[in-house]
């Protein structure tokens, strides 16, 4: 059964990028790649992708010197601005509630999961609409005191799993309707 997770790493004191909207904290931890929550066991069951504006430009930013798109499922950024597009990408620019757009992301995903990628106010948009299945965090050993929440709002949620991943603390959490 296809689920909508978020998937993320956050600091210890519930960041995900520091105020300048940096990960630096994030890339210097140890992981081990196959390891617990590991990324490629993760994204081989995504079959569509929802993002914010910030975290596509800091994509824009990141990818810039390979000018390639890193997904190759159909990805949805949610913005009310005008973004550069990356070219043979499929990713359609999209703005207001999430719900219709969930069902666009359901259907295109076929079977597989969707994944809400960075961006804890987007999670908790659809969190709110009752459409997030999954929160899965990976904790890292460092405190920022600022940056962007993992979640900037309030949402319940139970503990289905924890396990370590190098320097990581690993959680798998159900969300609570």
């Amino acid at each position: 059964m296809s689920r909508t997770q978020y998937y993320t790493a956050a600091t210890l004191d519930g960041f995900i990028a520091d105020p300048d909207n940096s990960l630096e904290w994030l890339f210097s931890r140890k992981r081990d790649e196959a390891g617990a929550l590991d990324y490629a066991g993760f994204i081989a069951d995504v079959g569509a992708i929802a993002m914010g504006s910030t975290t596509y430009e800091w994509i824009v930013d990141y990818e810039d010197s390979s000018g390639k798109w890193p997904y190759e499922q159909p990805s949805w950024v949610f913005t009310h601005r005008e973004l550069p597009a990356f070219t043979d990408a499929q990713i359609e620019f999209v703005s207001g509630d999430v719900a219709p757009v969930h069902e666009k992301l359901v259907r295109a995903a076929g079977g597989k999961n969707v994944w809400i990628v960075g961006g804890g106010d987007l999670a908790g948009q659809f969190a709110d609409a009752g459409l997030l299945d999954e929160v899965l965090v990976t904790i890292a050993p460092v405190t920022l005191g600022a940056g962007a929440p993992l979640l900037p709002r309030r949402i319940e949620l139970s503990l289905e799993e924890v396990a370590r991943n190098g320097d990581f603390v690993c959680a798998r959490f159900g969300v609570v309707r």
